[in-house]
């Protein structure tokens, strides 16, 4: 008797970031396409042979991306939107990469990026338009397919869902985007028509808006949708893949299509097993998502067992199947390179390869033919953890809980702190700043790390440092900015620099995670108790003060993001996590203010990233997230101005809680959107930023560009209340790009000021 394993996605990058290298060296022009595809290849070929190695059944094919998944599904589709003046059969390299990042012309604006689900993961929008057109323009997954079995590796490969495509989609005319379907169905049709032939047995179809609130005619198109699916090439076995959450309204509409697996995410819906089971199909197989492919944490294999078992006693071990819960995209590959994490810690945790030693572990322990030493070692690891003096800190849980009963947020409404921080900072209308992070160059991070492995000392080091931040400061004086900042350039990432000053927090060698496109981060692992045992960054803001006149702002990231980006403690609520993080910000906070910085910002990018994907269950989680913000700044004077950033929000979702959160200025991603989210915020009182700079491209954006999506925002808000700046930090453009950007943007902002004082002057 064998319960069958599968993989719903490996990780893309690489064990040492090889995809990020060649990527970025075919975009800088010193790698050739053919060498980059030869990398590709080769890492696919490895991504598959390990995870036939470690014993999966069912290995993913097409889970490997050059940049994003859904935005190979756009190129699968020929859903290249017209202003790109695609009119090729086939959609070449460059063009993938422009849909994301834009082309030389300024008009040829890249596509939107978003958040996958609640994940740290983004994705390329895709747009429709009623006009929108669709080709099969791309095999990839064809071609993907016929590489593994070249390798010798029957793979299962992966598609995007039909719907979920759809609704991850954006109409660019107000069209209903989901009328689309007939058209790109036949397409579908098609490539499942292509893997059959090229001799595919199973099919992974992932449909991820299942966990979400559906309208009914929503709900109403996956049954016809599934029925022509499968009709594509009878033979072929799909498997329905959810994940990120329970079904609850929507499992029954799943349970009646005519597929012949459905994938259930058991770590985070594993409350509708009871149900699952009840309602499956006598001829549908049942996939458990029964390791977690989205946290770092070894599995406990007691409960996960009894989920099996559970399972075992009302269906056939032949149709039942084992697997993570979703992609292990979102975590690193392997422990292998972990030698230096504690002992302790180290015996905690599991990366993507762990995690399916963990699955092929649990389906043979499950049918009576595991090792029973592998349970016991189980066992004892996750004990060793539950009784770690290194988890709790009693003394700092006893003055956290005397900190919680002060009132949360500022001591005076935003009307009486902006008269007092408008005479305190003399600022022009439409003052100009940036994000935060200037371009680290490959000097910069080639000191950073010499100093972090001992081979530069700190006198040397700060010195350099230093010099960077006068440098930024004198060119932000001479284009004539009016809120500064030092430029972040002691600090590798906004996460990552924190939790390596405050305890509580372990960090890997190497466990690197696709963020978007080459982006990759290094999440901290949040074990223990969090505090903060001296000043982060009071050291670089006042030297940076001191060399200029003009404000410039400290510079923190926030709790929840902090606790986003992060591999988070799973043994306490995320909430009693995020108020540890807030408190020990406060400190810093107050610190600043103490030392005269007067502008400070706490970043929180990813509160809409952490929203739950059920609306039913946002209030708790915003009303928790909001107060961990306020007790950031707790205590702080009407006078210090509180700054926070959010990029790549669904801001209709979390408006309410940006208000309550209160921040002085918010700055926002809206150059992309051209300025569509000014309508949310046509009540909001407190300042804001807009983004007119699309940072993530490689262009520079004209005066007259940015001068007319301000022009579009001076017109929908009142001119009182708008700051300009960049969509985001600047940390990975370079210098030749960002002067030359800054200064359009400066004269953008003064061409507006310009035409308000001329209107002003007419009216009077």
């Amino acid at each position: 008797m064998k319960i069958l394993t599968h993989n719903l996605g490996f990780p893309r990058i690489g064990a040492n970031r090889e995809l990020k290298k060649a990527v970025e060296g075919y975009w800088a022009g010193r790698v050739e396409e053919s060498e980059l595809l030869k990398t590709a290849h080769r890492l696919r070929v490895e991504n598959w042979r390990s995870q036939a190695t470690l014993g999966i059944d069912l290995v993913p094919s097409n889970d490997f991306s050059l940049y994003d998944q859904v935005l190979d599904m756009t190129c699968i589709l020929g859903n290249l939107p017209e202003r790109f003046q695609w009119a090729s059969e086939t959609v070449t390299l460059e063009q993938r990469f422009q849909l994301a990042r834009g082309g030389q012309q300024s008009d040829m604006v890249p596509c939107e990026m978003k958040k996958w689900f609640d994940t740290n993961y983004h994705y390329i929008v895709p747009e429709f338009s009623r006009h929108s057109t669709f080709r099969l323009a791309d095999t990839k997954p064809v071609q993907e397919f016929g590489e593994a079995l070249q390798a010798g590796i029957r793979t299962k490969p992966v598609l995007l869902g039909p719907l979920t495509y759809l609704a991850l989609g954006k109409s660019k005319d107000r069209f209903d985007r989901f009328e689309h379907l007939n058209s790109i169905l036949p397409i579908y049709e098609e490539l499942l028509s292509q893997l059959a032939q090229k001799g595919a047995e199973w099919v992974q179809i992932d449909e991820p808006i299942l966990v979400q609130d559906l309208p009914e005619n929503i709900r109403g198109l996956f049954l016809p949708t599934y029925q022509k699916l499968t009709g594509a090439a009878p033979g072929l076995k799909l498997l329905l893949a959810t994940y990120f959450g329970e079904l609850r309204e929507n499992l029954p509409v799943v349970a009646s299509l005519p597929v012949q697996a459905v994938h259930l995410d058991c770590v985070r819906g594993g409350a509708e097993l009871p149900a699952w089971i009840e309602a499956l199909p006598k001829s549908m197989n049942l996939s458990l998502g029964i390791v977690n492919g989205r946290n770092i944490w070894k599995t406990d294999f007691a409960p996960a067992l009894d989920r099996i078992e559970h399972t075992l006693r009302a269906i056939d071990a032949e149709r039942l199947f084992l697997a993570p819960s979703c992609s292990l995209l979102h975590v690193p590959i392997s422990l292998r390179q972990e030698g230096k994490l504690a002992r302790d810690l180290y015996a905690w945790l599991a990366f993507a390869e762990e995690k399916l030693d963990e699955i092929q572990n649990l389906a043979r322990l499950a049918v009576g033919n595991g090792d029973l030493s592998v349970l016991h070692r189980n066992e004892i690891a996750l004990q060793s953890r539950k009784v770690s003096a290194r988890s709790r800190r009693e003394e700092l849980r006893q003055e956290l809980a005397k900190l919680q009963t002060l009132p949360l947020g500022r001591q005076s409404p935003f009307e009486v702190r902006k008269t007092v921080q408008r005479e305190k900072l003399g600022l022009p209308v439409l003052p100009v700043t940036t994000i935060g992070s200037f371009p680290q160059t490959p000097e910069l991070r080639s000191v950073r790390a010499g100093y972090k492995k001992g081979q530069i000392n700190s006198v040397v080091y700060e010195r350099y440092i230093e010099q960077e931040i006068a440098t930024a400061i004198a060119l932000q004086e001479r284009v004539g900015l009016d809120v500064f900042v030092h430029g972040e350039f002691e600090r590798n990432d906004m996460v990552e620099y924190f939790g390596e000053q405050l305890e509580g927090f372990a960090f890997t060698a190497n466990g690197w995670v696709q963020s978007y496109g080459t982006r990759c981060v290094k999440p901290p692992i949040i074990f223990g108790d969090v505090w903060r045992p001296h000043p982060m960054t009071v050291r670089w803001s006042t030297y940076a003060q001191s060399l200029t006149k003009f404000p410039v702002k400290g510079m923190l990231t926030g709790p929840i993001t902090m606790i986003q980006w992060s591999f988070v403690r799973d043994d306490q609520p995320h909430s009693e996590t995020a108020m540890q993080i807030a408190y020990a910000l406060r400190e810093e906070v107050l610190e600043l203010e103490k030392n005269g910085i007067s502008v400070i910002q706490i970043d929180e990018p990813a509160l809409r990233e952490g929203l739950p994907l059920r609306r039913a269950d946002a209030a708790a989680y915003l009303a928790w997230a909001v107060r961990s913000f306020q007790a950031c700044f707790t205590g702080v004077s009407d006078g210090t101005q509180i700054h926070t950033h959010m990029c790549y929000s669904e801001f209709p979702d979390i408006i309410d809680a940006i208000k309550a959160m209160d921040a002085d200025v918010i700055s926002i991603e809206a150059s992309r959107s051209e300025m569509e989210l000014i309508e949310f915020f046509v009540d909001y009182i407190n300042d804001i930023g807009l983004g007119i700079y699309d940072v993530h491209s490689p262009a520079v954006p004209t005066v007259e560009f940015m001068e007319k999506l301000l022009r579009k925002a001076v017109n929908g808000l009142s001119a009182d209340k708008i700051w300009v700046n960049p969509d985001c930090g600047l940390k990975t453009r370079r210098w030749e790009e960002v002067t030359p950007a800054l200064q359009n943007l400066v004269r953008a902002a003064q061409h507006v000021r310009n035409g308000l004082l001329k209107e002003s002057l007419v009216a009077s």
